[in-house]
């Protein structure tokens, strides 16, 4: 048991290590880049002071462009620069995952629309002829791209309402998976089940969707902030000259075992849930609950229900499954399970 714990402890340790160092990596590169602007920055001010003060020698016709150019590449890096600073910040700072995530993607963006507003105002010095032309570029992009407009008013909808967040299980028409990112225009998942497995484990794919789905499909959300469980159901058949009373018995001492004692910390976290919100008036039963019914074909159908985190259902469910009929095999004069083809 020691030995367990001490394995345990260790790949804990490993773990917080390994994302201290990708943090720590992440920041450097953040680093990196910000010198380069800081470079870049020194390089493009300081040749719009050569050209101005003619300490370089250029036809009339290309100084003021070029200085112009100069002067935009400038302030522009320094638009970059205050946008990573800002995100060094938000790293160091922000403790969620996903709130971070987010409001880097967000600080991208706006330095992104800052730059391409100050290139729009250097090269037109008319700002009347500037907004015209705009408008008419606008007009003519709006029509030709209607659907990456929609996807990322999606995802000006999924920054704003938060249907889902990095790291949460969730299903969206006909896709499952858990959201490991959330671009301008779609969204990627890590999908779990699938079409080669039977079970809710990564399939190993990766499934890329449009973020104007969100506008026009319901979405479920299994990571669910408020309440991270769902209820989770394993059925077990027997036959009927069982003995259903000790069957219901085991079944619940088993599964009790297995959850331990956070079954009954989420089972009365959802009861306070309820007690708050207009659905007050539910019976919420003990659980593990067990239920019998009785099956088409020629046995009884035992099913516990229990509420589980949705990324560990399957391996929690396997456990409760071998331990269940280890435990009913055991008293086969109370245990009849039905033997007959058509099973």
């Amino acid at each position: 048991m020691r030995v367990f714990i001490l394995i345990f402890l260790f790949m804990d340790i490993k773990n917080k290590q390994q994302t201290k160092l990708k943090k720590s990596s992440r920041t450097q590169s953040s680093y990196i880049w910000l010198s380069s602007y800081i470079v870049a920055a020194c390089i493009s001010i300081a040749l719009y002071f050569l050209i101005h003060f003619n300490f370089i020698t250029i036809k009339d016709t290309f100084q003021q462009f070029l200085e112009k150019s100069s002067l935009a590449v400038f302030f522009g890096i320094l638009i970059l620069t205050a946008g990573k600073i800002l995100e060094i910040f938000i790293r160091n700072k922000s403790q969620a995952k996903y709130k971070r995530y987010n409001l880097i993607r967000l600080t991208h963006l706006l330095s992104i629309i800052g730059v391409g507003i100050l290139i729009v105002s250097f090269l037109f010095s008319n700002w009347y002829a500037a907004a015209v032309s705009l408008g008419l570029i606008s007009l003519i992009l709006g029509f030709a791209l209607q659907t990456p407009i929609s996807s990322f008013i999606g995802w000006i909808y999924i920054i704003i309402r938060n249907p889902f967040r990095i790291g949460d299980r969730i299903q969206i028409d006909t896709f499952k998976g858990d959201v490991i990112e959330i671009g301008y225009l779609d969204t990627t998942l890590w999908e779990f089940a699938g079409d080669y497995l039977t079970n809710d484990l990564p399939s190993g794919r990766l499934i890329r969707f449009p973020n104007s789905i969100v506008l026009q499909s319901s979405v479920y959300n299994y990571s669910w902030r408020d309440f991270k469980y769902i209820w989770n159901e394993i059925p077990f058949h027997v036959a009927y000259e069982s003995d259903l009373e000790f069957i219901e018995k085991t079944i619940k001492e088993v599964t009790r075992e297995e959850l331990g004692e956070k079954m009954e910390v989420r089972i009365e976290e959802l009861k306070q849930m309820v007690k708050e919100s207009p659905i007050d008036d539910t019976e919420i039963k003990e659980y593990p609950f067990v239920s019998l019914r009785i099956n088409a074909n020629t046995w009884v159908e035992v099913s516990v229900t229990y509420l589980v985190p949705p990324k560990q259902a399957a391996s929690i469910r396997t456990k409760i499954i071998k331990r269940v009929i280890d435990a009913l095999n055991k008293q086969p004069d109370k245990t009849m399970f039905p033997k007959s083809n058509a099973r």
